[in-house]
């Protein structure tokens, strides 16, 4: 019931010999396994002491992993006790099907290295009873979606209960006095709890039972009740679970994507009901606890809900509706914007590269009117991968992820993989052959049963048994279809890439996986496209789509390819981690420059497919990347494959997947990940959650007293006179002394920072590479105040500088936090 094993190759091995056979028909699952072994085998099992001695090696690792100070206990006692992570998806394993795509492996992934470096995390989300879907394809190669009921009693969860034995149930209130009941699930990842709750029990009236039933699926009213339900329903789960238990309550609350806004309405209300604050006090105290963070680089992508509808499920909650509402309000006064919400609600806030945290800052702006883009509160922390689930055995057993240091990856700090540049390029390159001949025998198994559930006959899949082959260039191309990610950007020019497929001397050979929302027709089109082409008989053996792209897949398609397509849209792909895993296998990426590979290509680690930025016409900007691609291809990666030398090792393309793994695998992890999110967030957002508590939440209702108290009277703030001297002859190294006068009504100069910006200035009096320095306090007549600051002139050219006023408070996480701002 601990799903460690999911990552922890000897447990696995130990359930495999219960009966191996049985072990792949249950894919996996040591829960269906041991409900279905013979009472024969078990006791065939329980006289043999060799069994029972791995057993209790296993029993004894496990307790040892859930009980040894790791990592997070060396940080004394400014780390946070608890941290409650929700997110609306988690893949955990193939075995749980709660996730879709990159959001879900990605919480999963946190979740895991959480456990790794004893992170007190606990995560909370919803369980599903149809997971998101089963995907399958029709004789025409049209998308075809089927809901497997999940049973929660068969999976490897057990329901959280009462000191008395029976369920805890968590209500959410709903309009027109009703309710919805909720039993929770509790999954354990390690060391971490997972919380999942489920409606689908008898409490609820039938509306009610089904709001748990399906990932992103129904109508607005549907989404609704799931979010309120993951982020009301999921405090009120962790308050229960942290009371039977007594485990520490959570210092901070970090909402992965807008799905779990609600959370921080629901702290809201508890605040103001057991300690009689006002909204605006209790939102100062929650939001210092509060991270937030963003997956989504088009608005397109925010969860938005008519207004009227927010109105009508919030009107009796607890909380002022206006106060909500302002929360959530957007350019539309139509509509409540759940990241909006999500920004406004979290003091702390973070994108997922440090292209997508730019995006981002763009995407957001708005809600800071004033401030230049740069100066946007949102952060960036790059996704990682956790190491052990998606690297294959053999590769870890080589020590491809050693260092001469020992192991780092658990403990925490730098990591190296230098280990690598021990392994001969003859053993490196032959493991790598080894991965991708199973990644073909896996391959072969699926195109068969593919064929089969489209329609064909055992008589006419007799090919599939010699399809692919494990001596040519393999690549992969998986992940979700939205149109942003082209799917289909390889068949731009079918003749060329049958060219590339089929090439006598040098072939490619094309693996494709990746399901389409069922509500999306345009990317069900293009699997369609996609199956289309790979049907032809001519090049079926070097190319396929294959349907049911889960977790289980994906390990055989990064551990055996050895290049990994990547074409978004640039700048649409927050971070795409997916090329990550492969990199860990010693994958090359062959990618557009977006995401986490905009950051991280370094020329050694695969190739960057050029992008048409510039091109508006979105037709011409396809047809040029991908003519990009088949140049690449052609080009710089068949050649370096395929040139080997007496020894059958092509040296520089080794050479390659050595620098990927020793270079770009320890920045791919997500135990780096982790450990950034923990030093740049968790630990700030404990300590400023602390002082807000201190003294019955005094710190808390003197904050919003004193932001009223500024925002009320910010509008007659002004720089009345800026005045610069030393500026005559100015040269290289010598400084200008800059005076400002700054009227401040109603307000004293520690309310505000008033700052020296300076920089390049263009021909429009624009300012550039900007540098900032506070000013100090000179002396006050009255409402007037005069700031000074010396600036340096460390270079040639034109020089320009402005003074700004922000509001300045100690306990604020950043000046440009209120969004008000004034400039000369």
């Amino acid at each position: 019931m601990n799903l460690r094993w999911s990552w922890h190759p000897e447990t696995r091995d130990l359930f495999e010999t219960l009966d191996p056979e049985l072990w792949q028909r249950c894919g996996g699952d040591p829960v269906k396994v041991l409900g279905e072994v013979s009472a024969e085998r078990l006791a065939q099992l329980a006289k043999d002491r060799k069994f029972l001695r791995r057993l209790q090696d296993a029993v004894d690792d496990l307790e040892e992993y859930l009980a040894t100070p790791r990592w997070y206990q060396s940080l004394g006692s400014e780390a946070p006790a608890g941290i409650a992570y929700f997110s609306a998806e988690f893949g955990i394993t193939e075995v749980l099907p709660q996730y879709s795509g990159g959001l879900g492996i990605l919480a999963g992934d946190h979740l895991k290295a959480a456990s790794d470096l004893g992170v007190p995390l606990i995560g909370v989300g919803l369980l599903y009873r149809a997971g998101y879907f089963a995907q399958g394809l029709s004789a025409d190669g049209w998308q075809l979606e089927h809901y497997p009921s999940l049973d929660p009693h068969g999976l490897p969860v057990k329901l959280l209960r009462q000191a008395d034995g029976s369920a805890v149930v968590v209500t959410v209130p709903l309009p027109e006095g009703r309710a919805l009941h909720a039993h929770v699930w509790r999954a354990q990842v390690g060391r971490v709890s997972l919380l999942m709750l489920d409606t689908d029990i008898e409490e609820n009236a039938p509306a009610e039972r089904v709001v748990t039933d399906r990932l992103y699926g129904g109508d607005e009213d549907h989404r609704l009740r799931q979010e309120m339900l993951l982020g009301i329903g999921g405090v009120r789960a962790v308050r229960a679970y942290c009371g039977l238990t007594g485990t520490p309550a959570p210092e901070v609350f970090h909402a992965n994507e807008g799905h779990a806004g609600f959370q921080g309405i629901e702290r809201i209300r508890e605040l103001s009901e057991a300690h009689s604050l006002s909204f605006p006090e209790a939102l100062q105290a929650v939001r210092a606890g509060t991270v937030f963070t963003t997956h989504t680089p088009v608005p397109a992508g925010i969860d938005r809900f008519p207004k009227a509808l927010i109105e009508r499920y919030f009107a009796a909650f607890g909380v002022p509706l206006h106060e909500l509402l302002a929360l959530g309000a957007e350019e539309d006064p139509t509509k409540f914007n759940m990241a909006h919400m999500g920004l406004r609600l979290g003091q702390r806030a973070n994108g997922v590269s440090q292209l997508h945290g730019h995006v981002s800052r763009g995407m957001f702006k708005d809600l800071w009117p004033g401030f230049d883009e740069s100066d946007v509160p949102i952060g960036s922390i790059t996704n990682g991968v956790h190491a052990p689930t998606w690297t294959a055995r053999e590769l870890v057993e080589m020590g491809t992820q050693t260092s001469s240091q020992g192991d780092p990856v658990e403990v925490g700090g730098d990591v190296h993989f230098d280990g690598v540049d021990k392994i001969p390029a003859a053993d490196l390159w032959a493991i790598r052959r080894t991965l991708r001949a199973r990644l073909v025998e896996e391959v072969r198994r699926r195109i068969k049963d593919t064929a089969l559930s489209r329609g064909a006959t055992e008589a006419e899949v007799g090919w599939t048994a010699k399809a692919f082959d494990p001596d040519v260039l393999t690549i992969g191309f998986a992940r979700r279809v939205p149109s942003y990610k082209r799917l289909t950007l390889m068949l731009r020019d079918p003749e060329r890439l049958k060219a590339l497929l089929l090439d006598p001397e040098r072939p490619i050979q094309l693996i494709i996986a990746g399901k389409s929302h069922p509500a999306d027709d345009g990317g069900k089109q293009l699997i369609q496209e996609m199956v289309s082409f790979a049907d032809d008989p001519e090049i079926r053996h070097r190319i396929a789509f294959l349907p049911g792209y889960d977790i289980g897949m994906a390990r055989y398609l990064y551990w055996g390819c050895d290049v990994w397509l990547n074409n978004p849209l640039r700048p649409l792909e927050a971070c795409g981690t997916s090329g990550m895993k492969a990199a860990l296998n010693g994958g090359l990426n062959l990618s557009i420059r977006d995401g986490w590979w905009d950051e991280w290509f370094d020329g050694q680690n695969g190739w960057a497919i050029p992008t048409a930025d510039g091109v508006t016409d979105a037709d011409r900007r396809d047809e040029v990347e991908a003519r990009a691609i088949y140049d690449l291809l052609s080009n710089q990666v068949l050649p370096r494959f395929y040139e080997s030398a007496r020894d059958g090792v092509p040296a520089r393309w080794v050479e390659m997947v050595r620098h990927t793994l020793r270079e770009t695998g320890p920045k791919v992890l997500a135990t780096r990940m982790v450990r950034d999110y923990v030093q740049a967030l968790y630990i700030p957002a404990a300590g400023s959650a602390r002082v807000m508590a201190g003294e019955g939440y005094a710190p808390a209702r003197e904050e919003a007293s004193w932001r009223s108290h500024l925002l009320h009277n910010w509008p007659t703030v002004r720089v009345a006179h800026v005045e610069a001297t030393g500026a005559g002859a100015p040269e290289i190294g010598s400084t200008l002394d800059l005076r400002a006068e700054v009227e401040l009504p109603g307000l004293a100069p520690a309310d505000v920072e008033v700052q020296a910006a300076y920089g390049r200035v263009d021909d429009a009096d624009g300012l550039h590479q900007v540098t900032t320095v506070p000013m100090a306090h000179e002396h006050t007549d009255g409402s007037r105040h005069w700031f000074t600051a010396t600036l340096p002139l460390e270079r040639t050219g034109a020089f320009g500088y402005t003074v700004r006023v922000l509001p300045h408070s100690d306990r604020m996480a950043d000046p440009a936090e209120l969004g008000v701002v004034t400039s000369a």
